[in-house]
C-alpha cells in the first residue's frame, strides 16, 4: 500500500515478550502482534521502504516478499479499522 497509514489515536499498544498488543479503545477488542508485525508497527511512521530495509536486515526475507508482507498487514490493519491516513 502506498498511502501513508498510521494506527489511531484511539488504538494503544503495548511491547510485550511476544510482540505487542494493540487495543482498539472504541471496540475493546484486542490484538497480538507478532514480531515481525511489530516491526512493521514501530517502522512506519518512516514510510514502507524503511519498513521494508527494516525487515530485511532482522530476518531472513528479500525485499519484494518483504514489501508484500508488509502491504498484506496493513490491508489487515486497515479491514479492521485501527489506522487512519
Amino acid at each position: 500500500m502506498s498511502v501513508e497509514m498510521r494506527l489511531r489515536e484511539d488504538v494503544s499498544t503495548a511491547i510485550t515478550e511476544y510482540g505487542m498488543v494493540l487495543l482498539d479503545e472504541r471496540t475493546g477488542r484486542y490484538w497480538q502482534i507478532n514480531p515481525v508485525g511489530t516491526v512493521i508497527l514501530e517502522h512506519l511512521a518512516h514510510g514502507v521502504d524503511a519498513v521494508v530495509g527494516s525487515l530485511t536486515s532482522r530476518f531472513d526475507v528479500d525485499s519484494d516478499q518483504a514489501r508484500a508482507d508488509v502491504d498484506a498487514f496493513l490491508r489487515q490493519l486497515s479491514t479492521n479499522g485501527l489506522v487512519a491516513t
